[in-house]
C-alpha cells in the first residue's frame, strides 16, 4: 500500500513548480489530488500532466487527478474549491497551501497595491486555505494534515523582498498557532520552507534580484540549488500522519540558514 492510498489532497498553485511536483508525488503515492490554479485552463492542463506523470511513475497505484480553478486570496473561492473537492472525491484529508507570488524591488518603492497583493496571496491565502480545510476536517472527525509552503526568507531579511519575507514569517507563526489549536482534532499543521529551488522562473527572478547561479552555489553549503523532487519528498513526509510531527517549519535550504560564516566570507570575494 502506498503512503497516501485512499486519501484526498488539494494542492493550491499547482500548475507548475513546487506545487506541481508535490501534486505528482502525492498522486503517485495513491492520493486523489486536486490541482488548483486561478485559471481553469491552467488547472485542467496541469491536472492532465500530473495524472499522466503519476501513472507513469506508479501505474498500479496512482490516484485520480482533477483540476479546479480558485483564487486563494478570495475566501468564497476557497470555500468553493473545498466543496467541489469533497463533491468529487467524498472528503478531504490533506491541504497544501502552496500558491504564492512575489515582487522584487526596494522597500521604499513598494506601492500599497503591490504590498497588499503579495500579502493577500502569500499570507491571507494560506490562512483561508487552512481555515476552510480545517473546518472540513473537524466536521469529518477523522483528522487530517495541512501543509503551508513558506520559505527560508520567512526567517531572515532579504533585500528587495519586503512583503514576501513578511508574509512568509507570518506563515511560520500561523502554522504553529493552528497546530496547537487543532491538535485535539488530530489535524497536523506543518510548514515547508524551501531555500533556492530551481524552477522555470528562476532565471527571471535572478535577473530582477541581481544574483547568479554561481552566487547561490557559493553561498549554499551543499553548493547547488534544491530540486523539485526533493521538495516533494519533504512534503510527503510532512503530510504523512505517522511521524508525531506538528507545528514544525522544515527548512530545506541546503544549509543556507545554518551557515552564518560563509555569508561574511563570501562578501570579500
Amino acid at each position: 500500500m502506498t503512503r497516501l492510498s485512499g486519501q484526498t489532497a488539494i494542492v493550491t498553485g499547482a500548475s507548475k513548480g513546487i506545487g506541481k511536483a508535490i501534486a505528482t508525488r502525492f498522486a503517485a503515492e495513491g492520493a486523489n489530488v486536486v490541482v488548483n490554479s486561478r485559471s481553469a485552463e491552467r488547472a485542467e492542463t496541469a491536472a492532465e500532466a500530473v495524472e499522466s506523470e503519476a501513472a507513469e511513475e506508479a501505474p498500479e497505484q496512482a490516484g485520480a487527478v482533477a483540476g479546479i480553478a480558485a483564487d486563494v486570496s478570495d475566501y468564497e473561492s476557497v470555500e468553493r474549491l473545498v466543496d467541489e473537492t469533497v463533491a468529487e472525491f467524498g472528503g478531504l484529508d490533506v491541504m497544501v497551501n502552496n500558491a504564492g507570488i512575489t515582487d522584487i524591488q526596494p522597500a521604499e518603492e513598494f506601492d500599497p497595491e503591490t504590498w497588499r497583493e503579495v500579502i493577500d496571496v502569500d499570507l491571507n491565502g494560506v490562512f483561508f486555505g487552512a481555515q476552510v480545510a480545517g473546518k472540513r476536517m473537524i466536521e469529518q472527525g477523522d483528522g487530517g494534515a495541512i501543509l503551508n509552503i513558506s520559505s527560508m526568507m520567512g526567517d531572515m531579511g532579504f533585500k528587495m523582498r519586503a512583503p514576501y519575507c513578511a508574509a512568509k514569517g507570518g506563515v511560520n507563526n500561523l502554522t504553529q498557532t493552528l497546530a496547537v489549536e487543532w491538535a485535539d482534532d488530530d489535524i497536523a499543521v506543518n510548514a515547508l520552507a524551501p531555500g533556492f529551488i530551481y524552477t522555470d522562473i528562476t532565471d527571471q527572478t535572478q535577473g530582477s534580484a541581481g544574483y547568479t547561479d554561481e552566487d547561490v552555489r557559493k553561498r549554499t553549503p551543499m553548493a547547488r540549488y534544491g530540486s523539485l523532487d526533493e521538495m516533494a519528498e519533504c512534503a510527503l513526509f510532512l503530510v504523512s500522519r505517522d511521524n508525531y510531527v506538528t507545528g514544525e517549519v522544515l527548512t530545506a535550504d541546503g544549509g543556507w540558514t545554518a551557515d552564518a560564516w560563509r555569508y561574511w566570507a563570501d562578501r570579500g570575494e
